[in-house]
């Protein structure tokens, strides 16, 4: 792709929440993510955020701003957002203590992944597991 550096991400999940602040703890403490940027509007609202893990990143922000794509997401659903990482039972075992409902526990899986999914707060679906799509020869 024109533009991509190699091992540079060309897709970013993008989520809005009601509550971006309360998201951003969850992504943070609860499922491992570090907050890489975080801009605020004047009356405190989160503009745009940036979490990242492994190598991918997530961009969020809160519901009810301004412009096409908030008009375009304003009665958008929750999302499903898949990530990879490395031990599984780990990270569905710190989501878990930080609060976080677990919708299926670590499973091993016919294709030979291991995952676990959960619901955050505002019931978007965040699914971690071993498969990496495209990393096979």
């Amino acid at each position: 792709m024109a533009g991509a550096a190699k091992g540079v991400p060309t897709m970013y999940p993008t989520v809005l929440y009601d509550d971006a602040r309360a998201a951003i703890r969850t992504l943070t403490e609860g499922f491992g993510f570090t907050e890489e940027a975080v801009y605020e509007g004047e009356n405190g609202s989160v503009l745009h955020a940036e979490l990242s893990c492994g190598n991918g990143r997530v961009m969020l922000g809160s519901k009810g701003g301004e412009g096409v794509f908030a008009r375009a997401m304003a009665g958008a659903g929750p999302a499903g957002v898949y990530v990879v990482v490395e031990r599984v039972d780990e990270h569905c075992a710190r989501a878990r203590e930080f609060g976080v409902e677990i919708l299926m526990e670590p499973t091993d899986q016919d294709y030979g992944s291991r995952d676990y999914m959960a619901r955050d707060a505002e019931g978007n679906v965040w699914s971690f597991g071993t498969y990496a799509p495209g990393s096979a020869g």
